[in-house]
């Protein structure tokens, strides 16, 4: 049975963290401190795998839909979608600090110190 907004929103905590499933792979995890935690269970080079997609409220069920779909479409181009987002994690943190931009940055303010 799929998750509506309502049945999200009236979950309550329990001594262990439960699992209340969407479909396709895609579920909620209650916490025992309350915390709402969406996950994709999938399997990949026949390993079992989580991916995560956020917390709720700040990610909606309709959301965590479209990333659930926007991950199956990966794994239907034979893409582990988990090295996806470590791809495009590693590229938000980095931000304009590769050691290329640094390197450039120290080497340009080197020659405007020798010009003087």
């Amino acid at each position: 049975m799929s998750l509506t907004d309502t049945a999200i929103r009236n979950l309550k905590p329990s001594e262990k963290p439960r699992k209340h499933a969407d479909g396709e792979g895609l579920y909620l995890l209650v916490n025992p401190n309350g915390s709402k935690l969406w996950r994709m269970k999938f399997r990949f080079g026949g390993k079992e795998k989580t991916l995560a997609f956020g917390a709720y409220p700040a990610v909606t069920l309709k959301h965590a839909r479209t990333l659930r779909d926007e991950a199956k479409t990966s794994l239907a181009r034979a893409v582990d979608p988990s090295v996806i987002v470590k791809v495009e994690k590693a590229q938000r943190v980095a931000g304009g600090n590769s050691f290329k931009e640094i390197a450039e940055e120290l080497l340009a303010k080197r020659r405007t110190r020798a010009r003087r």
